[in-house]
């Protein structure tokens, strides 16, 4: 540790409270709802005369962006090239470099032990948060050497902009998708040519057949065993998904659940064993929150799982539920919390075509690319997990990390 040494954060950096300029008419706002462990949704374009009151602080590139309510929830983000006017909620702390590399300062403020110090600090009991003089008054342990920072901060970032591109594929790959199922199930492109039939969903072609989704599938709820029994949930080895596992991931594609439960924990309560490559849709608070699970599992009364099989495929569940998520969102009901009933969903019309297998054929691939992608991401994932605290510390060196790097390149 004889490069490094102990630095007050507020020495090296700045807490960056400007705000947007008022003669500005559109702004390129970022929510802390879309907002997720080191990325965001692309920034909502929106009038500066319509924006939401806390939509205030300008961003600038080589920021680094952290939630000051439940830091917990890992909503944070480094700033890239970002377009002009992009501007956050004053519900983050904005971290402007100083005297330290830029994406450094965003390693050593987001990794795990850092989130917990900010989370220790927090105030409040609904919505706990931080005051930003937090991190100024902290201490960090960092390398003398700005280029020594640099190269750190260029391994884990290598991992991280491979991650972000893999997204970016999924995202476009998602769009073709949907783009693929419109042309079948909604355009029609394929069947111009031959014979249409009236359908209580308008013409369709002929040997096309309207059936209702309870009746063309199988469609499941759910079931939570009591958190108060050990012996359903310790050593469990069945996954068990609840709404979180979803929208903290936002993931075509699921690898595992936060909690697993025991075989007397699924036999002593109502959810139900479904097989791998499902389609879970959340149906309570947040609905129409979407994953493919990737093995056996079973979730919480929270969702409503579709089971494909030959005749209706998980691609065409998948571009069917899209199509209709508008309608299903505004079919939900409820006082507490809205949701989607199933008796209310089974009710719902799906197309059943004369022959799947031509669009089989066509969507398979961009699927499979879609899980490949986000299987490399969860070797990447790690792979960084590993390095970062290590890095950060001065426990391993770059030449070490580098030949890490090598393994999953």
């Amino acid at each position: 540790m004889q490069e490094w040494r102990k630095y007050k954060l507020g020495d090296l950096i700045k807490i960056n409270e400007e705000t947007v300029e008022k003669n500005t008419e559109w702004i390129n706002y970022i929510d802390i709802s879309s907002v997720n462990a080191g990325f965001f949704d692309a920034p909502l374009k929106i009038k500066l005369s319509e924006a939401p009151s806390r939509a205030k602080r300008l961003l600038k590139d080589g920021d680094t962006v952290i939630s000051s309510v439940r830091p917990y929830l890992k909503a944070y983000f480094y700033l890239k090239a970002p377009n002009p006017y992009t501007v956050a909620s004053t519900g983050f702390a904005i971290l402007s470099p100083k005297k330290i590399d830029p994406r450094f300062l965003y390693y050593v403020t987001t990794n795990d032990n850092y989130i917990q110090f900010l989370t220790n600090n927090c105030t409040g009991s609904a919505y706990p948060a931080f005051n930003p003089e937090v991190i100024e008054k902290s201490t960090v342990y960092i390398p003398d050497s700005v280029a020594a920072q640099h190269g750190i901060a260029e391994i884990l970032g290598a991992l991280d902009d491979k991650i972000e591109l893999n997204l970016e594929i999924n995202k476009t790959l998602e769009e073709m998708a949907m783009a693929i199922y419109k042309e079948w199930f909604v355009d029609f492109g394929p069947f111009r040519d031959g014979e249409f039939v009236d359908s209580e969903l308008g013409p369709i072609p002929k040997g096309w057949e309207v059936m209702k989704i309870d009746e063309a599938i199988e469609t499941l709820g759910g079931g939570t065993p009591k958190t108060s029994v050990k012996e359903y949930w310790e050593n469990g080895e069945i996954i068990w998904y609840s709404p979180t596992d979803l929208t903290k991931t936002n993931s075509l594609f699921s690898l595992r659940s936060e909690k697993k439960i025991t075989n007397l924990g699924l036999q002593k309560s109502s959810a139900k064993l479904f097989p791998p490559y499902s389609l879970l849709m959340t149906s309570r608070a947040t609905i129409g929150a979407i994953t493919i699970n990737r093995y056996e599992a079973c979730t919480n009364q929270g969702f409503i799982t579709l089971v494909p099989n030959k005749q209706f495929t998980v691609y065409q569940l998948f571009g069917w539920l899209h199509q209709n998520m508008d309608t299903i969102n505004n079919l939900a009901n409820g006082s507490t919390f809205r949701e989607i009933s199933k008796g209310v969903f089974r009710e719902f019309k799906i197309l059943k075509a004369g022959d799947i297998d031509n669009y089989f054929k066509i969507s398979k691939p961009i699927f499979d690319q879609i899980e490949n992608n986000l299987i490399e991401n969860n070797t990447l994932i790690e792979t960084r997990d590993y390095l970062l605290p290590k890095l950060i510390s001065g426990k391993i060196r770059v030449k070490a990390a580098e030949e890490k790097m090598k393994e999953v390149s």
